[in-house]
């Protein structure tokens, strides 16, 4: 039987301090689907606590990793994207993703990254209330909603853990068009 998402690659950051349900319920969703899977931290081998000590290790560093070998990003939120945000080699491969004209998908806290990156101009999202300025502030239009696809700018974003099911079915849909 074939799986819709066969073939397809996704990346997805970790840190300290993710959203455990944010980071494992996408993973194991995806891998369901078919898509190959890869965690990529700032260093790689590394196990990262979640806010709520759940233990992900991650297959990858940032730096090593290319924008041209994955078919979509997911940024789980979490206090992690605030500390990622900071280094060049998760903006740029985030940036590269946005370029390319492949699916970014943010939760909660997630845009923070988003922003730091410089891709959210024009751009309709959801997030984490906290994060409404933040977005609006960098050219975003912020929405309240369960989840928020912008087809033209292939981005799925919704606010929370109880949001997951519809961010994933939205991600899912938009990675097999």
């Amino acid at each position: 039987m074939t799986k819709p998402l066969e073939n397809k690659r996704v990346l997805i950051f970790v840190g300290d301090d993710y959203e455990d349900q944010e980071l494992q319920y996408p993973k194991y969703r995806l891998r369901e689907a078919g898509a190959e899977v890869t965690i990529a931290g700032l260093e790689a081998g590394v196990v990262y606590q979640g806010k709520y000590s759940y233990p992900q290790k991650s297959d990858a560093a940032v730096r090593d990793l290319s924008a041209d070998d994955f078919d979509a990003l997911v940024v789980p939120g979490g206090w992690m994207p605030d500390k990622l945000r900071r280094y060049d080699e998760v903006k740029q491969i985030t940036k590269a993703i946005a370029d390319a004209g492949k699916p970014i998908a943010s939760v909660c806290h997630g845009p923070w990254i988003d922003i730091s990156a410089g891709i959210v101009k024009g751009v309709t999202y959801t997030s984490t209330p906290g994060l409404t300025d933040d977005l609006t502030n960098a050219g975003a239009v912020w929405v309240d909603q369960e989840v928020c696809v912008d087809e033209k700018h292939q981005r799925v974003s919704s606010r929370r853990p109880d949001d997951l099911p519809a961010f994933m079915a939205a991600l899912i849909a938009m990675m097999m068009n």
